[in-house]
């Protein structure tokens, strides 16, 4: 049991962890907004394209409501509404699509480094064919390229670091100011 709380200890202590659930956070925020949009605009317009009034053109009422003598209702009214699942339908595509495209620009950022490290090797290549540099100045080039460290990744505790700093300047600042 010790064994599967210290893997636990270490699968939530990494940094793709956090990431995941900021990335959560954020996309049940971004959720609540499309829903907004869909509900209160698009939903609207859906029914009232085709103008059937005020009931709602994309409902189809199985049963009316039952309302007793003082105005309470005994039964629900049984209707089903084509034009929520229509909403939602959209909603789910324009989460997709926005989703698709912020994966689309992250995996181009990302490879972006690894094309200009080919780019390099490709230079070298045509330099070395073209008799402007030896074998071995190739090889020490492409070492150099191997050698060239990746952009430092930040983790979720270097940018807590910075956020606590930049408060201090910030509080040491106002401070002065007073």
């Amino acid at each position: 049991m010790k064994k599967f709380f210290k893997e636990f200890k270490e699968f939530i202590s990494r940094g793709n962890v956090l990431d995941m659930a900021v990335g959560i956070i954020i996309g049940s925020a971004f959720t609540a907004i499309i829903t907004a949009v869909v509900g209160n605009i698009l939903t609207p317009l859906i029914n009232w394209i085709p103008g059937t009034g005020d009931t709602g053109a994309l409902q189809v009422v199985l049963r009316n409501a039952v309302y007793a003598e003082d105005g309470s209702v005994l039964t629900e009214a049984l209707v089903i509404d084509f034009g929520s699942v229509i909403s939602a339908i959209i909603t789910f595509l324009i989460t997709a699509l926005v989703l698709f495209l912020i994966i689309k620009a992250i995996n181009a950022v990302r490879s972006g480094g690894k094309l200009i490290v080919e780019k390099q090797k490709k230079s070298i290549e045509k330099k070395l064919k073209k008799g402007k540099i030896t074998a071995e100045e190739a090889a020490v080039e492409t070492a150099k390229i191997a050698e060239q460290p990746a952009a430092p990744k930040e983790t979720t505790d270097d940018l807590l670091r910075e956020i606590r700093d930049l408060l201090k300047e910030s509080k040491n600042s106002n401070t002065k100011d007073e």
